[in-house]
């Protein structure tokens, strides 16, 4: 936090606001200051207008996309842009759910998929959709039961004990699903009750030369030109409730959603972004920030460089392979990049001097007062020992997390056979149950092999298992038998394990699930492998010491904070959880001599077409419209503007956020940030942050007039 400029819940009424670029507020908390903030930039709306639980509001129209196993992990956002349940979401937000419907035949990731009509949406089992219907500072209930003498462990235990009685108390007699938050690294706490829509279809998405337009070449860089958006529609029960699945479903009836403004943006223009930021850490000390640099990013970059190039290789030589592979590379190619600029952008930004002088600050202010320095005399150092004494097993558990767990599927995936093999080991072997279990996992296979191509895992696995082999002298206990039983030759044992495992092969898989042995998953190799990988981890994690310490250390070091800087504002960080963003429209000056335009063109689009590079191919189609200038009522004096860029605060998990100007109008989504300022989720940077956004007219001529898809522009409430 440049200038340590926070944004405190608790004080948001009687203190000064900090600048409007930064902060992530809290939609409860917007009268007073914040408010009066926003109206000095042109806001014209109030914040009963954004956030009321007596009346439809903007938040109304706000959606968190999540996964039925983790429905309160917001992995993007979006915007309700009809009547009908209709909403818009960033291109690679969705990109999973149209690579899980792409086949060789239907390729929907090269050529983009339209629904024209209702029938023709796609349903996709496992996604949500969250509406908040209301939130609430807890703080209360949990303060005046936690006794300061408590360990952190009793802590956290009663913590969980309490809000589980909340949450329970918010859902009773409702379809509603309730979730309390910690605030403020355990200071405050925060209930938030969400409507969770369980049936969520693709309607919409553009070619992937177009939606991933840039590709890894301009992810995270400014200009762009990328048409990042997909669309979406919830569904409900006919009596409007959340319901799984059916052809009996109908489309939601939202109590808001946002109208559409195609008279352009230009610089100045207030904007706002609201959505569900993921994780920032702008608490985070100088000891937490060097393991951040140093192990994490570090360790991720390198790990997985060597990951994504066994998969691109193989992705370059089989179209199927490339279909199977696309949504696991661009999920994991995302933070690879992002680790590599984030710690250019720490170093560049002195952003380990700026903790460093917080935290000199910190302890000159409770020094001078011995009541601070009984509360918090030894906050930083509770910090730093927990970091130094587990500096090796950080770096161990970053190692065994990239390069084995989250490295070639198949060992992982054997481990799903874990509770058939402890069927078929009880003493009374239950045929019934053993059935039942053998029936799941065929039916969870049969999505696994899906998405697999045995040469492209198994590559991996020899590349990622040398490497962790050349970096680390403590190894699971399959290294052994690697050594011993295959002389050292990774490549040797990688080969038999494919040659011969049953979670190697679909055709072998089905054969084995038909008449399951507890021998036969015993004896696996993938299964031996599996069992070793995750057993380490858990080895490793055991290992960990002074937990108490950093749980302490940094709601106590927080907790300074806040009283350190009482006179300024302060705002927690993000937890997957709504919050608004406000600022302005406008450029910037990344280095010498350098001044960026805060927006791009489809003539941009069109000078970066290099056929030679999959990275900047476009459709012909594209080409064809550009050239007949063929823009319908998107143009402004025959210029298409594609993207756009504002100060506004953002993280991950803001993608597919609306971008809503002063009237409560959506003119665009954002979609990114820039590199230049990628030390943001630790420390913003309020002279060079900026969003990265989707023009919204790019997105209504790519749906109108690439697409002809009228039927849904039909449905939206555009403003001329």
């Amino acid at each position: 936090m440049r200038k340590l400029v926070f944004i405190s819940l608790c004080l948001l009424l009687t203190v000064q606001v900090s600048r409007a670029d930064e902060g992530m507020w809290l939609l409860s908390m917007l009268k007073g200051k914040n408010i009066e903030q926003m109206k000095s930039k042109g806001f014209k709306l109030s914040a009963d207008d954004v956030y009321s639980v007596n009346k439809n509001s903007l938040k109304d129209a706000i959606v968190g996309l999540g996964s039925q196993g983790r429905p309160f992990r917001h992995f993007c956002s979006g915007e309700i842009i009809s009547s009908k349940g209709l909403f818009l979401t960033n291109h690679h937000c969705g990109y999973g759910q149209i690579q899980k419907h792409s086949s060789v035949e239907h390729n929907y990731l090269k050529d983009g998929f339209w629904a024209y009509s209702m029938d023709q949406e796609l349903a996709n089992p496992g996604i949500t959709a969250s509406i908040l219907v209301r939130m609430e500072d807890v703080t209360e209930q949990f303060t005046s039961k936690l006794s300061s003498k408590l360990s952190e462990e009793k802590r956290e235990a009663k913590i969980r004990k309490i809000a589980k009685k909340i949450e329970a108390k918010a859902e009773k007699g409702t379809h509603y699903k309730a979730n309390v938050k910690s605030m403020f690294n355990g200071n405050q706490f925060f209930l938030f009750v969400y409507v969770i829509y369980k049936d969520v279809r693709l309607v919409g998405a553009p070619p992937s030369a177009m939606g991933k337009f840039g590709g890894d070449t301009d992810n995270w860089m400014w200009p762009r030109h990328t048409a990042d958006f997909s669309l979406f529609r919830i569904y409900t029960a006919p009596d409007g409730s959340p319901a799984e699945y059916s052809k009996d479903n109908v489309p939601l009836k939202p109590k808001h959603h946002l109208p559409i403004s195609i008279k352009g943006v230009k610089e100045g223009d207030f904007a706002m972004v609201m959505g569900f930021p993921g994780t920032t850490n702008r608490f985070l000390s100088a000891a937490g920030l060097k393991k951040t640099m140093d192990i994490t990013n570090k360790l991720r970059y390198e790990i997985r460089t060597v990951k994504l190039n066994e998969m691109r290789e193989q992705m370059n030589k089989d179209e199927a392979i490339r279909i199977k592979y696309a949504s696991k590379y661009a999920g994991s190619s995302n933070y690879w990049k992002y680790s590599y600029v984030q710690n250019k952008a720490l170093r560049q930004l002195n952003t380990m001097g700026n903790k460093e002088q917080i935290e000199a600050d910190l302890t000159k202010w409770v020094n001078a007062d011995p009541k601070r320095v009984k509360e918090y005399g030894e906050t930083l150092k509770l910090i730093k020992d927990y970091y130094e004494t587990n500096r090796e097993v950080n770096t161990n558990m970053s190692y065994v997390s990239e390069a084995l767990l989250s490295g070639a599927e198949v060992p992982v995936k054997s481990l799903s056979a874990k509770k058939l093999l402890e069927l078929l080991s009880a003493k009374k072997v239950k045929k019934d149950k053993v059935e039942a279990m053998a029936k799941r996992l065929k039916a969870a296979g049969d999505k696994f092999y899906k998405d697999y191509d045995l040469t492209t895992d198994k590559n991996m696995m020899s590349a990622l298992f040398k490497l962790y082999s050349e970096n680390n002298s403590e190894k699971p206990s399959i290294f052994k038998v690697i050594d011993t039983e295959y002389n050292g030759d990774i490549d040797m044992f990688v080969n038999a394990l494919y040659r011969t495992s049953v979670f190697a092969d679909q055709t072998r898989f089905d054969n084995f699930i038909k008449n399951p042995t507890k021998e036969v998953i015993e004896n696996d190799l993938a299964y031996k492998t599996g069992e070793s990988i995750y057993s380490f981890y858990l080895q490793i994690a055991n290992k960990y010491v002074n937990v108490d310490k950093i749980e302490k250390g940094m709601r106590l070091y927080t907790k300074a904070l806040l009283e350190m800087n009482k006179d300024k504002a302060m705002y927690p960080d993000a937890n997957s959880t709504i919050r608004l963003t406000y600022g302005d429209i406008n450029g910037y000056s990344p280095k010498d001599a350098v001044y960026y335009n805060y927006f791009t063109t489809l003539d941009g689009v069109i000078e970066k077409d290099d056929p030679n590079n999959h990275d900047f191919q476009v459709p012909e189609r594209l080409k064809e419209l550009h050239a007949k200038k063929d823009y319908g009522q998107y143009a402004k004096n025959g210029v298409l503007n594609t993207c756009f860029i504002s100060n506004n605060d953002i993280t991950g998990g803001n993608s597919g956020s609306p971008v809503i100007n002063a009237n409560g109008e959506l003119i665009g989504t954002a979609f990114d940030g820039n590199s230049e300022a990628m030390s943001g989720d630790i420390d913003f940077e309020e002279n060079l942050q900026r969003c990265i956004n989707l023009d919204v007219r790019y997105t209504l001529f790519i749906i109108e007039k690439y697409a002809g898809a009228k039927n849904l522009i039909e449905e939206m409430t555009i403003v001329k």
